[in-house]
């Protein structure tokens, strides 16, 4: 009797994926964390600090453009870095947009009028455009795909340290050294941590097929950040003034919008064109909620600056650990399920955050509700980085990536625009309503996030 032996083949070892720190990627994650640190930390000193440099300067007139104008130009930069990262690598946008970046805070720094000080923060919001496209490219050209979701991890992280002391580290320095110097302080950090990208910059090369150039598409950009800047300014205007700059702005913003997104994105196509939509979709319904929650804390609820500083601490601290378990996460969940997960947190976040309206409703339910919001966020933000990445050749990386963050940048800025319109109409009367009304806006566009969701 013979018998015949098959030999089975031993199940395949899973490669452990290397640590974001290791030491053939360790200077490049530390470059690139710090550089958005140091954007994260700018950003909010600066909201601390605009109230005195607005008085300072005798500027009040122009504090919303203040703000409004770096998001604006940023249009310009993602879509100039997009295209140059697609046709010869990241480190020619990433270079200009740093010299512009640090180029805008000196001229504000040092600003001693209020025009010339909003001149530095468009030209600041055109390089951040520029360095934030271009540190995503860098993601997707030095990093294999299963470590693209814990970079993402630890760009959010990134933003939770300054989330939690940049205001209090403004207040300190405008009360002890003077409000320039939180514009002034921030170029000298920024220059090392750049420096340590030089080497992975050095290896990179432009792809074997890079998209051909076009002026258009920069006209485009010029248009729509034009339309953008016509809505923070319209938004600051009542009756016919407000219709007759609000109603042109979203006429231009729409149509440059259709030419510069991804064709399908205002569509809502399946694939890569919903990526692109959620991500304006659901940081709109974030940003949304988080422009006046600090307002009604404090004009409804009597909280102090200090506390309802915490409370959008805790709505970070929730993004971070939301963050962290896409990264991390064990139980195989496919990323359109982490963007539904994701969503729906959003709205069970926003709706449980907007009972702090009601004077009956305890403070730490409130709380509670947006910290959820902030740990939907953080589910969906990186997973549509990663999406993003993976759907694009290499040629399109830079393009499609820029297209990412445009979406949001102009979703968000349109959704600012129309809430703040409509609440300044409700804010010598019945705020409450205008509140109501704000948080609806927020928690449609949470729910359309869900619909979404289901697309990618």
């Amino acid at each position: 009797m013979s018998s015949d032996v098959t030999a089975v083949p031993a199940p395949p070892v899973a490669t452990p994926i290397p640590s974001i720190l290791s030491p053939r990627y360790r200077a490049t994650t530390i470059g690139m964390v710090a550089l958005v640190s140091l954007y994260g930390f700018e950003a909010l000193a600066v909201a601390a600090a605009m109230p005195t440099v607005a008085h300072d300067l005798d500027g009040l007139r122009l504090y919303a453009l203040a703000f409004g104008g770096t998001l604006a130009t940023s249009v310009i930069g993602m879509t100039l870095a997009g295209r140059w990262s697609d046709q010869g690598g990241p480190a020619r946008p990433l270079w200009l947009g740093l010299v512009c970046f640090i180029a805008g805070l000196l001229l504000a720094g040092l600003a001693h009028t209020m025009e010339l000080l909003v001149l530095g923060r468009l030209l600041q919001g055109l390089g951040a455009g520029a360095v934030s496209v271009s540190l995503y490219v860098m993601v997707g050209r030095s990093f294999p795909e299963p470590m693209r979701p814990r970079v993402f991890a630890a760009f959010s992280a990134g933003w939770v340290v300054p989330s939690l002391i940049g205001p209090s580290i403004s207040g300190l320095i405008v009360q002890h050294l003077g409000w320039r110097w939180v514009f002034l302080i921030v170029p000298l950090l920024a220059v090392p941590a750049a420096w340590l990208l030089r080497p992975a910059l050095r290896e990179m090369r432009a792809p074997a097929r890079s998209a051909p150039g076009s002026s258009a598409v920069v006209r485009w950009a010029i248009g729509a950040a034009a339309g953008a800047l016509l809505l923070y300014v319209g938004g600051q205007q009542h009756g016919q003034a407000a219709v007759a700059l609000l109603v042109p702005a979203v006429i231009l913003l729409a149509l440059c919008s259709w030419k510069l997104l991804p064709a399908g994105t205002l569509r809502l196509r399946r694939g890569l064109p919903s990526v692109i939509a959620l991500r304006g979709i659901a940081a709109s319904a974030f940003f949304g909620c988080e422009a006046f929650l600090p307002l009604l804390l404090q004009r409804e609820r009597g909280l102090s600056p200090l506390l309802a500083g915490v409370a959008l601490s805790l709505g970070a601290l929730g993004w971070f650990s939301g963050s962290w378990l896409q990264g991390h996460q064990q139980r195989g969940w496919s990323r359109r399920q982490l963007l539904q997960a994701g969503a729906l947190m959003m709205c069970v976040g926003i709706l449980v955050t907007a009972l702090a309206l009601q004077p009956g409703v305890p403070l730490w339910l409130a709380l509670a509700g947006w910290s959820l919001t902030g740990l939907g966020m953080g589910l969906i933000y990186p997973s549509l980085s990663v999406l993003t990445l993976s759907l694009s050749p290499p040629d399109q990386q830079g393009a499609n990536t820029s297209a990412l963050q445009l979406s949001e940048a102009l979703a968000v800025a349109t959704t600012l625009a129309v809430s703040g319109s409509l609440f300044a109409l409700f804010l010598q009367g019945d705020v409450i309503m205008g509140y109501l009304l704000t948080y609806a806006i927020m928690l449609v566009l949470a729910v359309v996030s869900v619909v979404v969701a289901r697309r990618i």
